[in-house]
């Protein structure tokens, strides 16, 4: 339970951040989120970074209102003026969102690390919260899956040159739809997918709200095409393996017929992934009018639904 009366989400549940009440009214939404490089561009290392961190405040459906930055750089390996590109990029996605970049820290570290803690806002009755599914409730994607897949492909070399950018720009477009979502009453739990691929967030998702839930995986949006031959070459990043040995028992397969490939894609790791949301059946006409608003036309088909508990906590389909 929270240790505050005014905290009304913290570290008692697997949320995206921590929700603290303000007045009747309003509370504020308080999270930090950095990592190491994944691309060879500073100033796109910083926009995907920030992209990252601010997607949370979107995820609990809410307004994020300034950012601080965190940045660790070995001084005496990189030029710290490819720190100030890092930095840069940042404030690039930050003014997409509507910020300022405040201010920040930064330390001596072995390896370059960027990220952001950022504040938002958020009227109570808007808060989204990943544990708070109903079944019924139909499941949206917001981004495509496939940036692991990407990623591994271009560090192993065998990346075809008209894939080069899908990974870092679509890394790095803000999930600002999250804070429309958060209006819609219809919209009943929502996360975004990260580090845990789909499945750990879906999984989190179903247990979280105590029910179980259904993938169809037909209907789940690949980043490009010919993403399976990707993976049919191995390019698969180390934390899929991680994150199946952490939940596959949790999953069931029915009639998938090449069901490692599938489980790849699936709990292949996201960086500032879209955002995974579970809404009743009823409101999925204002959640289409709002994905158009935000030119999210191509995901206008549910990905799943959440089901009454079962043995499973999630099936998938196809």
């Amino acid at each position: 339970m929270p240790d505050n009366k005014h905290l009304l989400v913290g570290n008692h549940s697997k949320d995206d951040a921590a929700v603290y009440e303000l007045d009747n009214e309003t509370a504020l939404i308080a999270t930090t989120d950095f990592f190491m490089p994944i691309v060879d561009d500073p100033f796109q290392f910083g926009r995907i970074a920030a992209a990252n961190a601010i997607s949370d405040v979107y995820a609990m459906g809410g307004k994020p209102l300034l950012a601080i930055a965190i940045l660790g750089w070995p001084v005496n390996k990189i030029p710290a003026g490819v720190a100030q590109k890092v930095i840069e990029g940042g404030r690039s996605i930050c003014l997409e969102a509507g910020i300022p970049l405040a201010g920040g820290h930064s330390i001596d570290s072995p390896e370059p690390i960027f990220g952001l803690a950022v504040n938002g806002i958020v009227k109570k009755s808007n808060i989204k919260q990943n544990n708070t599914a109903q079944p019924g409730d139909i499941l949206f994607l917001t981004k495509p899956l496939g940036i692991g897949i990407l990623t591994t492909a271009e560090k192993k070399g065998i990346l075809k040159p008209e894939h080069r950018e899908i990974a870092a720009n679509q890394m790095m477009q803000l999930n600002r739809v999250g804070e429309r979502l958060g209006e819609c009453k219809g919209v009943h739990a929502m996360t975004d997918v990260t580090g845990f691929g789909l499945l750990g967030h879906l999984v989190e998702m179903a247990e979280g709200s105590n029910f179980s839930a259904e993938i169809n995986l037909s209907a789940v949006p690949y980043i490009i095409p010919e993403l399976e031959k990707y993976v049919q070459l191995n390019s698969v990043p180390g934390g899929t393996t991680r994150n199946l040995d952490s939940y596959r028992d949790k999953i069931r397969f029915e009639k998938i017929a090449d069901q490692s490939i599938a489980e790849s894609i699936l709990a292949d790791p996201q960086t500032s992934g879209g955002l995974l949301l579970a809404c009743a059946a009823d409101a999925q006409l204002e959640i289409e009018n709002i994905f158009k608003d935000y030119q999210l036309e191509g995901r206008m088909k549910p990905v799943g639904r959440i089901l009454p508990k079962s043995e499973s906590v999630v099936i998938i389909t196809k």
